[in-house]
């Protein structure tokens, strides 16, 4: 159950919507791996089957296929042709194509994936760099979410929504609609692939996704913990998993349109949950992380993409953190400290989030620390993809008010309110 009487459920949560899709490269497999230069592979064999088809039939062929998938997703024949010039210069098909068979070859070479068929959850929340329309005595945010698809792979998604002056959240509707972004630049370096991409085609936030795009994320991108610097940049650590290795990496924007994203290096960037704080302390950039599993250390850098040490800060006390802990996103400034909010795993491995307050000029020096759970997952909360989970990749302060999106069970997410007056009287007995 809940162990804290101030924190106030919303009756607001997301779940997974398997009719939510993105156009994905498809690439045929069983490809022979040593194929006789006069053989052909399986590409050229679709290839050819396209452009044995006559005019009348490739027309009709197509036509079917726009139908059929009319309404499903934005400018649908220029990513068929994208993804043509792609698959023609990988084999390098030098011969002029007409409009219609260029596109349906691109057809061919992409499938739908539902990026959250199977969980919407691990959220952050930040002020939209947009407070225009906002509610009077309130602000408008932006949520990301780790979105789940087929073979467990991750990607960014996001929502919008106001909370007002009392801590009342809406969501706004979904576009029903969804797309990745157009790379604008793809740099492969000795410290890893830097990316910039841009989306171009639709006004809603909750049509971006950010799907893997380099080999170190083939299998994932998880669990981005959103951060507005005090610059009006916005920063999010994530980890980049490999589907055998797994780094931290850093995405940065403006405005959610045009990101980029660089691994982060050094002997401190080598586990999950990196969270960086939301301004400089001391002059130097400040990150909470997590080396060894089980403990949280505190680290300062000159540099925003290279991390080295680390001051050990905290190491699990509590019966309900025994197993490790961990941070559940950026630390917030208070007032007259940092609340830094945490997760720890017990007995049965249950997760359970908490919160850590932090002195303001010397974020090493522990002031309180919840000695029982915050939220603990409750027995509608239990069930799910990993039961007995809950966890969050960042709050929000907003006013006297933490605003708590958090994931249940690795499966969907739900929200809470806590005065930060009650929540500091609690953490201070």
């Amino acid at each position: 159950m809940t162990q804290s009487w101030f924190l106030r459920r919303q009756a607001v949560s997301l779940h997974p919507n398997p009719a939510r899709v993105v156009v994905r490269p498809f690439r045929p497999a069983n490809e022979p791996r040593n194929l006789n230069p006069a053989e052909k592979s399986r590409v050229e064999h679709i290839i050819d089957r396209v452009l044995l088809l006559d005019e009348e039939t490739a027309e009709r062929t197509l036509k079917a296929v726009l139908s059929d998938f009319h309404g499903r997703h934005r400018r649908l024949l220029d990513i068929f042709e994208e993804r043509a010039e792609e698959i023609l210069a990988s084999i390098k098909f030098r011969p002029a194509l007409p409009l219609v068979q260029r596109c349906l070859i691109g057809a061919y070479f992409l499938h739908e994936y539902s990026f959250e068929a199977s969980a919407l959850f691990n959220p952050s929340i930040v002020p939209d760099p947009d407070q225009s329309n906002a509610p009077e005595g309130g602000c408008r945010f932006i949520l990301s979410l780790r979105a789940v698809g087929e073979g467990h792979i991750s990607s960014i998604t996001f929502r919008a929504g106001t909370v007002t002056g009392d801590g009342e959240i809406t969501l706004e509707p979904t576009t029903g609609l969804a797309s990745t972004p157009d790379i604008q630049s793809h740099i492969v370096n000795d410290i890893g692939d830097e990316v910039e991409m841009t989306f171009n085609h639709g006004d809603s936030i909750c049509e971006r996704v950010i799907f893997p795009v380099t080999g170190n994320q083939a299998n994932g991108i998880e669990d981005a913990r959103f951060v507005r610097f005090d610059d009006d940049t916005y920063y999010a650590t994530y980890t980049a998993y490999s589907g055998r290795d797994i780094r931290p990496e850093l995405l940065e924007t403006k405005d959610f349109k045009t990101f980029r994203l660089t691994p982060l290096n050094g002997d401190a960037a080598r586990n999950k949950g990196m969270a960086l704080f939301p301004r400089k302390i001391n002059g130097r950039y400040a990150m909470i992380v997590r080396h060894d599993n089980e403990n949280l250390y505190l680290i300062y850098s000159d540099d925003l993409y290279h991390w080295d040490g680390g001051e050990s800060i905290l190491h699990p006390e509590y019966p309900w953190e025994s197993v490790q802990i961990g941070n559940c996103g950026s630390p917030i400034e208070l007032d007259d400290c940092w609340l830094l909010l945490t997760h720890g795993v017990g007995a049965v491995r249950k997760y359970s989030i908490g919160a850590v307050l932090l002195d303001k000029e010397n974020p090493a020096k522990v002031i309180a620390r919840s000695k029982e759970p915050l939220i603990r997952p409750d027995p509608v909360e239990r069930e799910g993809y990993v039961p007995n989970v809950v966890y969050t990749c960042g709050a929000m302060r907003h006013g006297q008010q933490i605003i708590l999106p958090y994931g249940v069970c690795d499966t969907f997410t739900n929200f809470a309110v806590m005065p930060i007056a009650a929540l500091l009287q609690a953490l201070m007995v």
